[in-house]
């Protein structure tokens, strides 16, 4: 297929694209803004626009909206929240009838490090110790991370407010390798990261004299039940990583729809991935091919259903079992 569709009105549309995407990319806007975009298909020859399919990126909540049918599709990071949403576990007090479009291949993994010189090796050690951690976390509030840290932090009787009532604070950051955060590892004004992205920030804290800190059977158990993977972390990934950790996986970027949405949309949008696969920008090193976003593979986890459309496709295309 040509980069773009041929016509004057493709071109029309790819132009708004490209406005619409600098402004959402404006650097200036915090987190919580107009950072985000909604594509919206529809008809536009009437007075009116007359929308068809809506397909956004936004916040793991953002599957209540899509169940209520108020957007046919959005992208959500990573594959657990959606997890819970499907569960009615975590985040969500019921399961909504998401399924699953295609999961964008993302292999990453979420890591507690500490400073080795205090001498805390679990969440318990800091809870006992009443340790006031100075702790780098995303500054998005929104962020995939801190519901994460929330839930992990509740099951051992606390919370960030907390360690912070005991003089830790909170060294906010905006991507895992801000320079904030690097600067921080180095100078050694920041305790502990709770973050994934880990290619961009755990090698320099591990060099800088941080640990990987352990989760212990309960606690990934009770993660487990609510959506989040246990995966290990082999020794020699890393640089500085010199034994096997065990973290929770953080992988998979699930594009959903309500399982109510008609089979030969889903069945649509997945000819799309295929028709235009080589104009997305696929992760480097971690993308194998467009049958594995239907499929369970260690960057695409899928604890939730294809969609039934999205299904057929798949499987007509040779891509599934």
């Amino acid at each position: 297929m040509e980069p773009l569709p041929v016509g004057a009105n493709f071109k029309r549309a790819k132009i708004l694209w490209e406005l619409g995407l600098h402004i959402a990319g404006n650097p200036a806007t915090k987190y919580g803004g107009n950072r985000d975009m909604c594509i919206t298909v529809g008809a536009g020859s009437g007075e009116s626009f007359r929308p068809s399919l809506r397909l956004a990126t936004g916040s793991a909540v953002m599957a209540h909206a899509v169940a209520k049918g108020e957007i046919e599709m959005a992208f959500v990071n990573p594959s657990a929240m959606l997890t819970q949403a499907y569960r009615g576990v975590g985040l969500f007090d019921k399961p909504l009838p998401v399924r699953i479009i295609g999961n964008y291949p993302s292999a990453d993994r979420f890591v507690i490090a500490v400073r080795e010189k205090l001498g805390l090796r679990s969440l318990h050690d800091i809870k006992k110790a009443r340790y006031p951690l100075r702790i780098s976390l995303r500054e998005d509030p929104t962020h995939s991370t801190l519901v994460l840290v929330e839930q992990l932090l509740s099951f051992h009787g606390m919370s960030v407010a907390e360690i912070e009532s005991w003089g830790g604070h909170v060294r906010p950051c905006g991507g895992p390798g801000d320079i904030r955060r690097l600067g921080g590892l180095r100078d050694g004004t920041i305790d502990a990261v709770f973050d994934e992205g880990i290619s961009a920030w755990l090698d320099e804290a591990l060099a800088h004299g941080m640990v990987p800190l352990d989760l212990d059977e309960e606690a990934f158990a009770h993660l487990g039940a609510i959506g989040w993977r246990r995966m290990p972390l082999k020794a020699g990934r890393f640089s500085y990583l010199d034994r096997n950790h065990d973290c929770i996986d953080f992988s998979g970027w699930p594009l959903y729809a309500s399982a109510s949405l008609p089979d030969q949309v889903a069945y649509e949008v997945c000819g799309a991935f295929g028709a235009r696969h080589d104009e997305m920008p696929w992760e480097t090193a971690t993308h194998q091919g467009i049958s594995q976003i239907g499929r369970e593979t260690d960057a695409t986890p899928m604890d939730v259903p294809l969609h039934p459309g999205a299904e057929r496709w798949y499987r007509e295309q040779g891509h599934l079992g």
